[in-house]
């Protein structure tokens, strides 16, 4: 999940671009996968024990703590009991309590979810201070049980918890640079950093393989195009989390990675067949079992090769339970995409979809866009029959045993010791671009443009693509080009662009490159036709040297090929843009690949290119 729920709704999308070519390379990476599914078993007696003492903490509970347990939850405020005003008006329009503290009373939530936007993360030690405020609240309840804080920290597009704390590169780059041992120092750095300020569950890795270029909502999120590879790493990162003792959670299963639609607003239609499933989409999710994964988030995606009902995943039985449970064998918490998001809208009603996911299989209903209406039908729904008390307390055994695993019942609260001693330490800030420095891909290099000589074109006009930071703390992308340029002794102009520059705004890019020795231009999903192309375009013709930075999906390179050179970094936070640059100028080599093909504009079916591409110096 990575926006806040919408209400608009969307026609159904059906997706065929260059279909070919991406399925043959995904069905060709996959072939050596032979992941097994199972995960180990752990140990019976031990486990039984641990279970006994968890059912007996059920059996005391009232059926409303029992559906509160089910729910995790967004809330306003930076406080858990003294928010803004704005976020307690807020909280009120929207959930009918002012605290975060009330809703926890109200609803015995079992989780809460944490975003930028609705306040939650403004620093280190606020977070760890909202954290405490909710586990207290929680623990005065009768039950006295722990919430389980979680948050989507991806890194890259999406992140929530921002500097100063740690920052890494985001899947696509990390997929680039290849590395599982990067990818479990980031699960082990991050989760430390996580597990320091309360939040105990992150909703990461994304374990999509990312075969379709048009694909909106997950591109650079994904580690890539090649099963075998993308497994891989989501294995690694996944051990990482757990040696930090933090819950990652694999997703968006059965796999979100090729389609032309995103499921916020629309209801993607996934046309695999079982077969092209069991090859592409399979391989990262058996992978996060075997690596013994916490938690698998769903998609709300159809796949009617998978289960022809027409409903989403989310609310499927045949895919949650038939393959999830028990031809995977899963046994651990499945958590929903937000329900607020209209993928899982389209063909239910918001009081029927909490109750179709739970009799589906699912675990943790997560963001209801009205908590009242979805708790209250599970609620209604247990009175009436159609939902058993049983059947909730399997789920909320599996809420009690991931809260156990993590301590939760013995350390509920953080330290603000503890968030000095590890939030955005010099040593984790290094490790982080040691690994950033290995992601940047260079595509396109003609006669040798780059490295960059301070000597030879020192003054550099920078210009581009400016989308907002992820976290909120990083960037403008323009600005922290420029600043790293200027840093490593260039002369560096900013100018920013925007992602759809008029006429006048490119005219005034290219006066500012006159007399320039080079151009450096972050571009953003170009597409043919489009502002950023004419904006490349009339400066490659000036003939001051363009370098382009695609600051998120790799593909730019087939919409400006009249660069210099042409370089991919995947994502716009600092680490990456700061990395990048470092390259530009020759202080470190590129060593990124590109872990999804490239192909031509004119002509889709043709691979410019291919997986595994990437120049050095």
């Amino acid at each position: 999940m990575d926006h806040q729920f919408s209400s608009g709704r969307s026609a159904h999308v059906h997706h065929s671009l260059s279909r070919r070519t991406l399925l043959a390379a995904a069905t060709a990476g996959a072939a050596a996968v032979t992941l097994s599914g199972a995960p180990a078993q752990a140990d019976d007696t031990s486990r039984k024990g641990k279970d006994a003492r968890l059912k007996q903490l059920i059996s005391r509970m009232s059926l409303e703590e029992k559906v509160g347990q089910l729910f995790v939850m967004r809330v306003y405020g930076h406080s858990a009991t003294d928010p803004d005003q704005a976020d307690i008006d807020a909280n009120l329009a929207e959930i009918g309590v002012r605290t975060a503290a009330e809703l926890i009373d109200k609803y015995k939530l079992g989780g809460i979810i944490y975003f930028t936007w609705a306040h939650n993360t403004r620093d280190p030690h606020q977070i760890a201070d909202l954290s405490n405020g909710i586990q207290r609240a929680g623990l005065a309840q009768p039950s006295r049980i722990p919430l389980l804080i979680s948050t989507d920290q991806e890194h890259g597009i999406v992140c929530r918890v921002g500097e100063p704390a740690t920052l890494f590169p985001g899947a696509m780059a990390i997929g680039a640079g290849g590395s599982r041992s990067d990818a479990r120092t980031l699960g082990r750095i991050a989760g430390a950093e996580l597990r320091a300020v309360g939040i105990r569950q992150n909703y990461a890795p994304d374990a999509d393989v990312n075969i379709n270029p048009a694909n909106p909502v997950i591109g650079v999120r994904s580690f890539g195009a090649d099963p075998e590879a993308v497994a891989g790493l989501v294995a690694s990162e996944v051990k990482g989390y757990q040696s930090s003792d933090i819950a990652s959670t694999a997703k968006h299963f059965p796999g979100h990675g090729d389609t032309a639609t995103d499921s916020h607003f629309g209801f993607p239609i996934i046309t695999h067949t079982r077969a092209q499933w069991q090859e592409i989409d399979a391989p990262p999710f058996k992978a996060a079992i075997a690596a013994g994964i916490d938690s698998i988030m769903t998609a709300h995606i159809m796949v009617p090769d998978l289960d022809g009902s027409g409903d989403p995943a989310t609310l499927s039985h045949p895919i949650m339970t038939g393959i999830l449970r028990q031809e995977l064998g899963f046994e651990g918490l499945i958590v929903t995409d937000s329900l607020g998001m209209q993928g899982v809208r389209d063909k239910y009603g918001d009081d029927r979809v909490p109750v179709l996911a739970l009799k589906a299989g699912v675990d943790q209903l997560l963001n209801p866009p009205s908590l009242e209406v979805s708790w209250n039908a599970v609620l209604g729904a247990v009175k009436n029959g159609e939902l058993t008390e049983e059947r909730l307390d399997e789920s909320i055994l599996r809420v009690l045993r991931l809260k156990e695993k993590l301590g939760l019942f013995d350390e509920p609260y953080v330290t603000g010791r503890g968030v000095d001693k590890t939030v955005g330490t010099r040593e984790h800030l290094a490790a982080a671009d040691r690994i950033a420095e290995a992601t940047t891909t260079l595509l396109l290099n003609k006669n040798g443009l780059l490295p960059l000589s301070r000597r030879t074109h020192r003054n550099v006009l920078v210009v581009g693509a400016d989308p907002a930071s992820p976290s909120g703390t990083t960037g403008p992308p323009t600005t922290t080009l420029g600043q790293a340029l200027t840093e490593l002794g260039f002369a560096a102009t900013v100018l920013s662009t925007g992602t759809a520059p008029n006429q006048a705004k490119i005219d005034e890019a290219v006066a500012a490159a006159q007399g320039k020795d080079a151009v450096l231009v972050g571009t953003y999903n170009v597409t043919a036709g489009s502002a950023q192309q004419r904006l490349v375009n009339a400066l490659a013709a000036t003939g001051v040297p363009v370098v382009a930075v695609a600051i998120r999906n790799p593909y730019d390179i087939a919409q400006v090929p009249g660069v210099g050179a042409s370089l991919a970094s995947y994502s716009w936070t600092d680490v990456e843009l700061r990395a990048a640059v470092r390259v530009i100028a020759g202080r470190a080599r590129p060593r990124g690949r590109l872990p999804v093909p490239v192909q031509r504009a004119d002509d889709p079916a043709q691979v410019l290119y291919p997986i595994g591409y990437g120049l050095s110096y």
